[in-house]
């Protein structure tokens, strides 16, 4: 199923993404460090939510207390529990 996430507190805007059970695919951010949040989303491709929370989750971004990568991760996991409700 494909989710659409708006990010807060980042410069992109927006997260969209496949969920097939709790395998991540098809990451796109709108908005944001273009090389670097590609080069995140190639590297996530395929892995779980679990494995997305482990590596990205808390990471900040200069003062900001999230990040993009954090935000993925807290897009993953929500995008999951509504599924799994």
């Amino acid at each position: 199923m494909e989710h659409t996430f708006r990010t807060k507190n980042v410069c992109s805007m927006q997260i969209r993404f496949m969920l097939d059970g709790d395998v991540v695919r098809n990451i796109s951010f709108l908005g944001g460090c273009d090389g670097n949040l590609k080069a995140v989303s190639k590297l996530c491709d395929g892995m779980t939510v679990e494995q997305i929370e482990e590596k990205l989750k808390g990471n900040t971004c200069g003062r900001r207390p999230t990040s993009c990568a954090d935000q993925l991760a807290i897009a993953v996991r929500q995008a999951y529990e509504e599924e799994s409700a």
